[in-house]
């Protein structure tokens, strides 16, 4: 199994250590009548103590050489924003820096007014290491969600996000938002994506948009399910409704060298299974499979078109962000669990950067306020074979 940093765990272990080394009553004899004892003991808690704190700092600052977390096969986290209720990650390189979205609230959905109206943040670094904000979006009246970042082929950076209007605690619309910018400094006004009149103008959802061979895919869901298409990133086209049942949403899409299409799929009714679906061009004719497992804000990247890289949310005992590994037919298996819960968390977004896959999250398991992580961890750990040793060991 992974070794895991985690700052909880470190003092925990020496302390432990320390408390299994007192054999007997004698002992605590010896430690109460000579001064030597308690000085050596005094001075061995205090080094403990140093060493514990000094890994946890690790954690935190992750170092830029990625080296030693390679080699000790070791996961490095750290927080990265923590200001409010932050949600629903976006990851990309863009021109030789980093760019994380989210979503920035004072609660999951509702304030304490009972109003909606979350504003998507967008941060920036050069390293990795060192993140600054660099754009908070809003708009009045409008519950900002989901902002997903992608990069198009005229080499703009695009933020598509959800836009829902609610009225005492009611959703009563959907308008998906969309910005971009040709630099990475300077954005665009927030506009409202135009929807084929075929599928629906109103009370829609564009979750996230995928660029191929000069056509950005995504799936809409509201008042309908189905694959849209753009070439700009505000218009979009129906290509196909698609036959998935029990309250289908949350979608990603990627693709294989020959064109074809994959779909990742979250369900919220039945078994709320995730769904995997493959299509050839022009993309009407879909197979689908029933995945192993439920999904909550699903993301999945494909290497050399037989791997694939996922992140969700477990929702068996517990809540938890987990990565997954796995081939094309939509079966996955667990590689490690990251530093998540208070049942809130997930919605990754994934890079690969040289020999490390890099993704960033939300949890809750620090502050009943969610906050905003960056995960490290070797690329190896995804490119080994399939085994089932460790399949299902989290649940």
């Amino acid at each position: 199994m992974h070794l895991l940093q985690q700052r909880e765990n470190m003092p925990f272990f020496f302390f432990k250590k320390l408390h299994v080394s007192k054999k007997s009553s004698n002992f605590a004899a010896d430690y109460k009548s000579s001064p030597v004892m308690k000085n050596i003991l005094h001075s061995l808690v205090l080094f403990c103590m140093i060493v514990a704190f000094a890994a946890c700092d690790g954690v935190n600052k992750p170092s830029s050489d990625n080296s030693s977390r390679i080699e000790n096969n070791i996961i490095s986290v750290q927080r990265i924003w923590a200001e409010g209720y932050c949600a629903f990650t976006s990851l990309v390189r863009y021109n030789g820096r980093y760019y994380c979205s989210f979503r920035e609230a004072s609660a999951h959905l509702f304030d304490a007014d009972g109003k909606a109206e979350g504003k998507a943040r967008l941060l920036v670094s050069d390293n990795g290491t060192d993140w600054r904000s660099l754009a908070l979006f809003a708009k009045e009246g409008m519950d900002l969600r989901d902002p997903k970042l992608s990069v198009m082929p005229d080499g703009r950076l695009m933020m598509l996000m959800g836009g829902s209007v609610y009225e005492e605690r009611k959703l009563k619309n959907m308008f998906p938002q969309v910005t971009f910018s040709s630099d990475g400094e300077h954005f665009t006004d927030l506009q409202p994506v135009v929807i084929d009149s075929a599928l629906c103008r109103d009370m829609e959802w564009i979750w996230r948009v995928t660029w191929f061979g000069g056509t950005g895919y995504g799936v809409s869901y509201g008042s309908a399910f189905a694959l849209v298409k753009t070439t700009d990133g505000v218009h979009y086209e129906l290509v196909t409704p698609l036959d998935v049942t029990e309250r289908p949403n949350e979608t990603s899409v990627q693709f294989l060298s020959d064109s074809t299409m994959l779909l990742m799929v979250r369900r919220e009714g039945g078994d709320k299974r995730g769904w995997w679906g493959t299509a050839r061009p022009p993309y009407t004719q879909w197979q689908w499979q029933e995945m192993d497992i439920p999904l909550g804000g699903p993301d999945f990247m494909i290497l050399g078109d037989t791997l694939c890289i996922a992140g969700s949310r477990s929702l068996y005992a517990t809540e938890k962000t987990m990565m997954f590994k796995g081939g094309l037919d939509g079966h996955l298996e667990e590689v490690c669990m990251l530093p998540s819960g208070g049942d809130d968390n997930s919605y990754t977004g994934m890079l690969v950067n040289g020999d490390e896959l890099w993704v960033s999250y939300y949890s809750r398991h620090e502050s009943p306020m969610a906050a905003i992580y960056l995960a490290r961890m070797p690329l190896k750990w995804f490119t080994s074979p399939l085994t089932s040793k460790y399949h299902y060991k989290y649940w």
